[in-house]
């Protein structure tokens, strides 16, 4: 059975008095259902229906009740289908790959959430609703510890795959994460609205869904810039010498097309941008530890006819390293392109992440809530190592798929010895379709 459970175990257990209960439960439901199940041929043998960003706001700018249900029974058979295109793609994965630690529990998570979909009865009334909200809610809940799982999976997986199939079946796996979560977000987030209201309270009217329709791109960086500048030193644990370990955090100034709004999901872009910069503020304590006034970072903000581009530029000292030949490997989840993916500290912060009950999302708010819980916290070394930050090396490849995930792009050039640019570039028209694969 690909190796989810060791061999013969599973069969020999079967039902017997002997075997723990939930062990031969999920023994037999896994040999029920891993090769050729019919429910699943079923599901992944349709297409997703990709949609665009303007499909969204679209539907959901003049919610009815109509629509809010029609919303609703969408997300209830639109999701099993991309979950079940992904379970295909976990079995099609080497016996040694399926046995590691971590995919197994990701696809039997996968599995369970495909079987709830597909068995929900249709929604017809608002009250229905009311329930598939709350019930889609505590399936994301439950899915916060696949990011982490897959990561770790995947690493110790790394020495069993060639770089690039290692590469592309994350990839999907993670676009197609946040595609169903964009979906299910938006759809709880419609039905909060409409209720907010039937009952008479006002509601942003820049908003639809999880959409902000007049994003302003430079107050978005400003956040970041300001929340990172005051809180890095808090929860940063590198260990830094010298003048600059006095000196304030660099000033992030921001210049060109300052005030360019558009529309977009304002979660996305704020990771991005708090990730890119975080990594710049870092790069250039580290690299001037000699100065007491740090180099600043410059935030470049440029509005095109059919895209926004950002070019964030630090005085860094560039990504190339001895083990890093070409920055965009900083985006692969393969030791052979990124050593750092088999880092045993990296490893252990992994464990402790998908063993946690917060999990981790990939927002910045949860880094935000992290940072602050630390800060409270009379011991704040006790959950050292399970911040989700850089150093499990999740923020620049979550980075590059959101960035990509409605047709941007991501693009890291190193200057060697000087510093970096990172150019993210995203569709302004909203046009552009999710950007998931099936296979």
């Amino acid at each position: 059975m690909l190796g989810i459970y060791r061999p013969g175990s599973a069969i020999l257990c079967g039902r017997t008095s002997s075997c723990p209960r939930h062990f031969s439960t999920r023994a037999s439901s896994t040999a029920l259902h891993f090769y050729q199940n019919r429910q699943l041929e079923l599901y992944a043998s349709k297409d997703a229906q990709r949609l665009t960003l303007r499909q969204l706001v679209f539907f959901g700018r003049s919610i009815t009740e109509e629509r809010l249900i029609k919303s609703a029974n969408y997300v209830r058979t639109e999701l099993p289908v991309r979950i079940a295109h992904r379970l295909r793609d976990m079995q099609t994965l080497p016996y040694v790959v399926v046995n590691q630690e971590g995919v197994a529990s990701v696809y039997e998570a996968y599995w369970s959430a495909f079987d709830k979909f597909r068995r929900y009865p249709e929604i017809k009334t608002l009250e229905d609703n009311e329930v598939f909200c709350k019930f889609v809610r505590g399936l994301l809940d439950e899915h916060k510890t696949v990011i982490p799982n897959l990561s770790l999976g995947l690493s110790l997986s790394s020495p069993y795959l060639e770089p690039d199939r290692l590469d592309s079946f994350m990839h999907r796996m993670l676009v197609s994460r946040i595609s169903r979560r964009v979906l299910a977000e938006h759809h709880i987030a419609l039905s909060r609205y409409f209720s907010a209201r039937q009952s008479g309270q006002r509601i942003p009217e820049d908003r639809v869904g999880v959409i902000h329709l007049r994003l302003p791109v430079k107050d978005n960086i400003e956040k970041c810039a300001r929340f990172l500048r005051k809180r890095l030193c808090d929860a940063d644990q590198d260990q830094i010498d010298g003048a600059s370990a006095e000196a304030p955090w660099p000033e992030v100034i921001i210049e060109g097309h300052l005030d360019i709004k558009f529309s977009y999901i304002p979660a996305h872009l704020e990771y991005i941008v708090f990730e890119l910069l975080k990594n710049s503020l870092r790069a250039t304590r580290l690299k001037h530890t000699s100065l007491r006034q740090l180099p600043p970072i410059r935030a470049t903000v440029v509005a095109g006819e059919n895209e926004v581009t950002i070019r964030i530029s630090d005085q860094g000292g560039g990504l190339l390293t001895p083990e890093i030949k070409n920055p965009m490997d900083q985006f692969s989840f393969s030791h052979l392109r990124n050593p750092a993916r088999m880092d045993s500290r990296r490893l252990v912060a992994l464990r402790s992440i998908s063993s946690s009950q917060t999990g981790m999302v990939a927002t910045v708010e949860e880094q935000v809530k992290r940072w602050e819980r630390e800060a409270d916290s009379e011991d704040p070394q006790q959950e050292a190592g399970v911040s989700p930050h850089p150093k499990i090396g999740i923020g620049l490849p979550m980075s590059n798929i959101f960035a990509t995930y409605f047709g941007g792009s991501l693009e890291l050039v190193s200057l060697d010895g000087y510093g970096t640019d990172a150019y993210l570039r995203l569709p302004r028209l909203g046009t552009n379709l999710e950007g998931i694969e099936l296979w």
